[in-house]
């Protein structure tokens, strides 16, 4: 199979689990769990910048926002088409289809504690190859794919690189950094 036919395939899996924090109840004396989630503590908007680098410059970028309050459920971004496959044929000759979403998706959540504010996200980004890098025999599309999971502490107002992964089909690199800045 030649390699350019082959599907490209990035999975960077950044993970930290956020803590859950133990607090005794001094009325009972029991130790249970402070949850974080439903406190609101305040509204914030993250900006994503997905970057393409080649030898060091950056040569595509693409921007999205997500506005939110801390504490909450998380919020998404969707962005992308829905393309059929065929997957097989009828009883009576008609044709099977399985629909695949191509696009950008983003999973974001801000938590606020001690004065740190923690970014948790998923972005999942995936396209069509490039016409040579298709199977000329298949006709059906070879879709690549990149999904980057983080959770980092952020500072207001400076960019942070929360996944980075390089194209193993070329010398380009894909970096994933959020931006988070309190809304007025």
């Amino acid at each position: 199979m030649n390699k350019k036919a082959t599907i490209f395939a990035l999975v960077v899996l950044l993970f930290w689990n956020a803590t859950a924090v133990w607090a005794q109840d001094k009325t009972e004396g029991s130790a249970k769990v402070a949850v974080h989630d439903a406190e609101w503590q305040g509204a914030y908007r993250l900006d994503f910048s997905v970057n393409e680098i080649l030898d060091g410059k950056k040569i595509n970028t693409r921007q999205y926002s997500i506005d939110l309050k801390s504490g909450g459920e998380a919020h998404y971004l969707k962005i992308g088409t829905r393309v059929p496959v065929q997957t097989g044929e009828t009883a009576t000759g008609g044709t099977q289809f399985q629909y695949l979403d191509v696009g950008t998706n983003i999973e974001a959540r801000v938590r606020e504690r001690d004065g740190e504010i923690t970014v948790e996200a998923t972005v999942e980004i995936s396209d069509f190859a490039l016409p040579e890098q298709q199977q000329a025999q298949s006709r059906q599309p070879i879709i690549r794919q990149m999904k980057v999971k983080g959770s980092t502490i952020a500072t207001l107002g400076k960019p942070i690189v929360i996944g980075t992964a390089d194209d193993p089909n070329s010398k380009r690199q894909f970096q994933v950094e959020v931006t988070a800045t309190k809304a007025k």
